[in-house]
């Protein structure tokens, strides 16, 4: 195989910017040859936008069995991830999916095991793994730079989103549609990035506003706290309803203190080991010697044309992913968590009891009586409203 045909199974927002680059011709090694989608609108939006040999269905099924495709990139609603990325794997096809993995752990676990039964190459589209200040900043943590952590707090909170954006549709916003509000859909790649970088925690403590800011059902406004092994803390603080936002990563640790923020990563590092110094310094006030450094950053990001290349890559030569897919659990596993707390009012321990998170969704979901005023809204030719 010198070059890989690739179905989208979703036209909507985020399957038209894919199919946009595709037949660009922006990823070497990768062709668009088929387009899926329920609505007889985006299908016509595919034809008028594919060009000639991309077929068009309005079945997922019929796609995977049509012979004209060897992956599929999966950019449908959050519930029919795991199922779709299944039947790809079913039909060996290698898979792509988009954020996040699914709604809740119990079934994406049982999505990991079939992958991991294939043969084929599964990714995820977690974008921000391409952004080079990301990449430095798990090498500063993995390579030992920053010492043990103690603490890590993200306020991400630049994700304001008005009335109209929710009412753009019927799925979002909703419990049996999204199944979750500002985790599900905006946070997925942030809660990635601080489980990549820092680790995952142990348990949970959160605070969920549910429709605080919107007329929606699902949560709007988040707050919580985290513990891991090694006894570190953490805080993260999000909400779609708060403008101007705030967009900040600060990780602390034995030699000081790593700060993401603005397109910046600025280390304040100890010249000594906290608890080294604290060990040996014997004059009551005082405190280790600090330097603040401009941490360079080399590159660009590639975003999601990134790693579609990269799993085009990883399919024609055997090139190591960047984010497999079978890490897309992590992160839901945390926004589980937080849900489950919220819901329980108590901790919630991670690995999440998934049989009760699964109970509780389906509860919320058969009680949902939510109705909103949905606005048909028509996609541009870039795939944005």
């Amino acid at each position: 195989m010198n070059k890989v045909r690739i179905g989208i199974i979703g036209i909507g927002n985020m399957g038209s910017k894919h199919a946009e680059y595709l037949i660009k011709g922006e990823v070497n090694g990768a062709e668009l040859t088929a387009v899926c989608d329920v609505s007889p609108k985006r299908l016509e939006w595919a034809r008028e936008n594919s060009g000639e040999g991309v077929k068009l269905f309005d079945n997922p099924m019929a796609l995977m069995d049509s012979g004209e495709v060897d992956a599929v990139l999966i950019a449908t609603p959050h519930y029919d991830h795991p199922p779709l990325a299944i039947e790809g794997f079913n039909h060996g096809l290698h898979v792509l999916i988009e954020k996040p993995a699914g709604v809740y752990t119990k079934q994406v676990r049982e999505m990991n095991k079939v992958a991991l039964k294939s043969d084929r190459v599964f990714g995820i589209m977690f974008n921000q793994r391409t952004n080079p200040l990301y990449q430095k900043l798990k090498d500063l943590i993995d390579s030992g730079e920053l010492g043990d952590i103690k603490r890590t707090v993200w306020i991400i909170t630049n994700w304001y989103r008005s009335q109209s954006y929710y009412n753009s549709g019927g799925w979002r916003a909703t419990w049996a549609g999204e199944g979750g509000g500002v985790l599900l859909n905006q946070d997925p790649h942030q809660l990635d990035l601080w489980q990549w970088i820092c680790g995952m925690p142990k348990r949970v403590r959160a605070f969920c506003s549910f429709g605080k800011y919107h007329d929606i059902e699902v949560e709007d406004d988040v707050t919580a706290y985290v513990e891991y092994e090694n006894g570190a803390t953490g805080l993260f603080v999000t909400s779609t309803g708060e403008a101007p936002g705030t967009n900040r990563l600060e990780i602390s640790g034995n030699n000081g203190k790593i700060v993401s923020e603005d397109d910046k990563l600025t280390f304040w590092r100890l010249r000594e080991s906290e608890r080294d110094f604290n060990k040996r310094y014997t004059g009551g006030f005082g405190e280790p010697e600090c330097w603040k450094i401009d941490i360079p950053i080399n590159g660009k990001s590639t975003w999601h044309k990134g790693i579609t290349q990269n799993f085009v890559d990883a399919i024609l030569k055997g090139s190591k992913l960047l984010a497999p897919g079978i890490e897309g659990i992590k992160g839901l596993e945390i926004s589980n968590a937080m849900h489950l707390s919220a819901w329980t009012d108590s901790w919630a321990d991670i690995p999440v009891n998934e049989d009760l998170f699964y109970d509780l969704l389906q509860e919320r979901i058969e009680k949902s009586s939510y109705k909103k005023n949905v606005e048909e809204r028509t996609l541009d030719v870039n795939g944005t409203y």
